[in-house]
């Protein structure tokens, strides 16, 4: 008898393995103590619409700044009253009230800080003369009662100096009746003082530092410094004077008639000085007298012994009829009316209007380019060379 062979299910086309039931943990995690968990946020969607407004922004400012660059150069091409580079008119100045006063009398006051110079000052978008000229011209636009010249200056370059001294002198021809006085301040000395010289009249402190009566001429040699680091220059030119004066010259290479050449220019500057300071003092002295205006100084006698470049205080220069009165700011005032013939008035000033800084900058352009040479001299002028000077030598570092 065969045996009986268990029966065994056919196999299932995949094995399923048992199921093994969980299992608890041993030990519950603790409670969740607090506020719920936040729900996380849904995505956002789209997310380009701040884009859209920084580059509408971005758009807006650089169009603002465009116009502004238009205008701004417009301006300064055809907004002047005048036919001169770099000026702008007196109606754009700014009135400042300096002192008030209960009447509607004026009294200007322009401020000639620093060293005279005839180059383009950015800061004030003209030149110094410029300026000087559009505060003339605004003070008889405002038909101001008297002009105080407050001068705090070492003096600077001849042509400049002269060209402000003929501004205040055709202002005073045109406005007899606007008395201009000059206040001194720390420092009126040599160009300083010929600015000074066409005024009515003229108050100095008794420490001022004035006078400096004379012209100048300063270079620097420096060929022995070229030799030391064995520079050589080399030079074609077209006559044996084209390069008088030059630094790069060795002494012996100098011709006697470059220093007798650049002395005569020099006298010839120093007779102007003189003939100016000679008119102005006359001229002032005559309505002195013709108005019978009591306390002024005409020029000593010997007057022109002092005018070889030294510095005189206020006193000295009083004492030989350069200067009227001694005094400070208040006493220039108080002569201004007295001379305008008035009891009181307001004092007022002239500032050119806020230039916008950087705008040139900005837009990546630039008025001009210099290229600078340091010879590592620690007495190196910083002012131009190769200009006459009305101005003392302690000042022209």
């Amino acid at each position: 008898m065969d045996p009986i062979e268990p029966s065994v299910p056919p196999p299932s086309e995949q094995a399923v393995p048992p199921a093994v039931p969980s299992i608890p943990p041993l030990i519950a995690p603790p409670p969740r103590i607090g506020p719920p968990a936040p729900m996380p946020s849904p995505a956002r969607k789209g997310g380009s619409g701040w884009k859209w407004a920084a580059l509408l922004m971005f758009v807006a400012l650089v169009g603002s700044l465009g116009a502004l660059a238009f205008v701004s150069a417009a301006h300064f091409s055809f907004g002047s009253g005048y036919a001169r580079t770099g000026s702008r008119s007196a109606g754009e100045l700014h009135e400042m009230v300096v002192r008030e006063a209960e009447t509607h009398d004026k009294i200007a006051v322009i401020s000639l800080e620093g060293v005279i110079t005839g180059q383009y000052i950015e800061a004030i978008d003209r030149t110094l003369v410029d300026l000087i000229r559009d505060q003339l011209d605004r003070a008889a636009e405002d038909g101001v009662k008297a002009v105080i010249l407050k001068v705090d200056s070492p003096g600077g370059e001849v042509l400049a100096s002269d060209e402000i001294y003929l501004l205040i002198q055709a202002f005073q021809k045109d406005n007899e009746d606007i008395p201009v006085i000059a206040s001194m301040g720390s420092l009126a000395a040599s160009g300083g003082y010929y600015v000074s010289a066409p005024c009515r009249w003229i108050v100095a402190n008794e420490l001022t530092m004035t006078g400096s009566i004379g012209v100048i001429f300063h270079s620097y040699n420096y060929r022995g410094l070229m030799d030391k680091v064995g520079i050589r220059p080399d030079i074609t030119k077209s006559g044996k004077l084209k390069d008088m004066m030059s630094g790069e010259k060795l002494p012996e290479e100098e011709l006697p008639e470059e220093k007798k050449i650049m002395q005569g220019l020099i006298n010839e500057s120093f007779a102007k000085f003189k003939s100016i300071v000679r008119e102005g003092r006359r001229r002032a002295a005559d309505l002195n007298r013709k108005e019978k205006v009591e306390g002024g100084h005409e020029l000593a006698a010997n007057w022109q012994d002092f005018a070889d470049g030294r510095i005189l205080s206020g006193n000295q220069a009083m004492e030989i009829g350069l200067v009227d009165e001694i005094g400070n700011f208040e006493v220039a005032f108080d002569r201004a009316l007295d001379l305008a013939g008035i009891e009181d008035a307001r004092l007022v000033a002239y500032q050119p209007p806020y230039k916008f800084p950087g705008l040139f900058s900005l837009l990546g352009q630039s008025r001009a380019q210099s290229l600078k040479l340091d010879l590592g001299l620690p007495l190196q002028s910083t002012l131009p060379q190769g200009r006459l000077y009305f101005m003392s030598p302690v000042h022209l570092h």
